[in-house]
C-alpha cells in the first residue's frame, strides 16, 4: 500500500513539466527517508506518508495541487491549508543572478586571449578550437551548483575540461588544416556529453535522466535560436540609429557584441530552459510533429528520384557534410519525438511516420557510407574521409537498431521504453568518437 502511494506521488511529479526526473528521484528518496523515520516513531504507514508529503518544504504548493486533484478527505485535511499563497521565488531570483553572472564570465572569457595577443583576425583557428571551452565549463558549473554534484563528479568534470584544453592547444596544427577543422568541429560534441554529466549530477546512469538531457538540448537549441533572432533585430535597429548620426557600429559588432553575446546567450538560454520548461515543452512536440512528415517526404522523394535517374551520391566534401547534417536532423527529430511521447500511449499514425523517416534515413546513410568507402578504396585515407566514415557508421548503427526496436514496439513485442533506453545508452558513443577525432586524428595524420 505504501509503495502504491509513493508511486502515485512520483507519477504526479513526473507529469509536472517543470520538474526533471532527476529531481523526482531525489525527492522520492527524501520522501522515503521521512516516511521511514515517522514509521520508526510509531506512526502507521499511511499517516507517515501523508505527514512526510506535508513536510516537503518547497513542494507545499505542489502538495496542495496534488490534494485538489485527489479527493481523499485526509489529503485535504493534512495538505490544503488556509494560506494558499504562492512560493516566495527567492530561489528563482538567486538562480537568475548566478546564470547572468556566468553569462558575463563567458563574455569576458572570449576576450581574455586578446590580452596575450591572440585576436580573432590573426588567429581564428585558436578561437575555433576553444570556443566551447569559453562557455561549457561555466555551464557545467551552473549545473554542478544547481544539482549539488559530489566531489568525485566535480573532479571528473574538471579533469575532462582540462584535458580538452590541453589537446586543443598543444598540438602543432597546420593553420586551417583538416585535423584542426575536425578538432574544432568535434570538441564541442565531446564536451557537450561532459555538460550532460554535470546536468545529471550523480544520476547519469539513469536512462530517464539522460532523456531529460536530450530534452534540455533540444529546448536549448530552440531558445538559442529565438535569442539569436532577437539579437539580430536589436543589432539591425542599433545600426540604423547610429548610422543616422554618422557612426559605423560594424567594428563594435564584430569585435564585441557578436562573440560576447553568442557565448553569453548559451548560459542565458540554458537558464531559461530550466526556468520556463512548461512553455517550451509545449513547443517542441509541435515542431517535431510538423517537420517529421516533411523530412520523411523529402527523403522518399530523394530516394525515388535517385532510383529513377540512376544517379549516385557525389563525394564532394560540402555535399557529404550536408548529408551528415541531414541525418543529424533526422536523428534529432527521432530523439525529440521519443522524449515527447508518453510510453503508455497507444500506437498511432505518427509512429508509422517515424518508421518511414528512420528507414528512409537509413537507406540514405547506407548509400553515403558506400560512397565514402569506395572513395577511400580508390584514393586512400585522409582525416576527412575517415571522420566521415566513422560518423556515418555510428549513425547507421543507431538508425538500424532504432528501426528494429520501433518495429518491435509497433508489433507489440517490445515496450516503447526499450527504444528510449537504446537512444540514451548510445549517447556516450558520440562523445567517445568526437574525443577520438580530437585526440587521435591529429598525430595519426601528421597534423595536416
Amino acid at each position: 500500500m505504501l509503495e502504491e502511494q509513493i508511486e502515485r506521488w512520483r507519477s504526479y511529479l513526473l507529469r509536472r513539466q517543470a520538474i526533471h526526473s532527476v529531481d523526482v528521484e531525489e525527492l522520492t528518496d527524501h520522501l522515503r527517508e521521512q516516511v521511514a523515520a515517522l514509521v520508526g516513531a510509531g506512526l502507521a504507514e499511511d499517516e507517515a506518508f501523508l505527514v512526510a508529503v506535508k513536510r516537503m518544504g518547497d513542494l507545499d504548493s505542489l502538495s496542495r495541487e496534488f490534494a485538489r486533484e485527489h479527493s481523499d478527505r485526509l489529503w485535504k485535511q493534512l495538505v490544503v491549508g488556509p494560506a494558499d499563497g504562492g512560493e516566495p521565488g527567492a530561489s528563482a531570483r538567486r538562480e537568475a543572478v548566478v546564470a547572468f553572472g556566468l553569462a558575463v564570465l563567458a563574455a569576458v572569457a572570449v576576450k581574455l586571449p586578446e590580452l596575450f595577443g591572440l585576436t580573432l583576425d590573426e588567429d581564428p583557428g585558436f578561437y575555433a578550437r576553444n570556443v566551447s571551452l569559453f562557455v561549457f565549463p561555466l555551464l557545467a558549473g551552473f549545473f554542478v551548483w544547481k544539482r549539488g554534484a559530489g566531489p568525485a563528479t566535480r573532479r571528473w568534470l574538471a579533469a575532462a575540461f582540462v584535458a580538452a584544453a590541453v589537446f586543443a592547444n598543444v598540438y602543432p596544427f597546420r593553420p586551417e588544416g583538416s585535423t584542426e577543422i575536425l578538432a574544432a568541429m568535434h570538441l564541442p560534441i565531446a564536451l557537450w556529453i561532459v555538460v550532460g554529466v554535470a546536468y545529471a549530477g550523480s544520476r547519469w546512469g539513469d536512462a530517464g535522466v539522460r532523456m531529460d538531457f536530450i530534452r534540455f538540448s533540444g529546448e536549448l537549441f530552440i531558445y538559442y535560436v529565438l535569442i539569436a533572432l532577437g539579437g539580430g533585430v536589436f543589432t539591425g535597429l542599433m545600426a540604423v540609429l547610429f548610422q543616422a548620426i554618422g557612426i559605423d557600429i560594424e567594428p563594435f559588432f564584430e569585435r564585441w557584441l557578436l562573440p560576447c553575446g553568442a557565448l553569453g546567450a548559451v548560459v542565458i538560454a540554458s537558464w531559461l530552459v530550466e526556468a520556463k520548461q512548461s512553455v517550451i515543452e509545449n513547443m517542441a512536440p509541435v515542431l517535431t510533429r510538423l517537420f517529421t512528415p516533411l523530412f520523411a517526404i523529402l527523403l522518399i522523394a530523394y530516394l525515388a528520384t535517385m532510383t529513377w535517374t540512376g544517379r549516385g551520391i557525389g563525394f564532394q566534401r560540402d555535399l557529404l557534410i550536408a548529408f551528415d547534417l541531414l541525418l543529424a536532423v533526422v536523428l534529432g527529430l527521432l530523439l525529440y519525438s521519443i522524449s515527447a511521447r508518453d510510453p503508455r500511449a497507444p500506437r498511432n499514425v505518427f509512429d508509422w511516420m517515424q518508421i518511414v523517416l528512420v528507414v528512409s534515413a537509413l537507406l540514405v546513410d547506407a548509400m553515403a557510407l558506400w560512397t565514402i568507402a569506395a572513395r577511400i578504396s580508390e584514393l586512400g585515407f585522409t582525416p576527412n574521409r575517415v571522420a566521415a566514415l566513422g560518423e556515418n557508421v555510428i549513425l547507421l548503427v543507431n538508425l538500424a537498431w532504432s528501426a528494429v526496436l520501433y518495429v518491435r514496439f509497433l508489433r507489440g513485442r517490445e515496450p516503447f521504453t526499450a527504444l528510449e533506453r537504446w537512444q540514451t545508452n548510445y549517447l556516450p558513443v558520440y562523445g567517445v568518437w568526437a574525443a577520438i577525432v580530437v585526440v587521435v586524428f591529429p598525430p595519426l595524420f601528421g597534423y595536416i
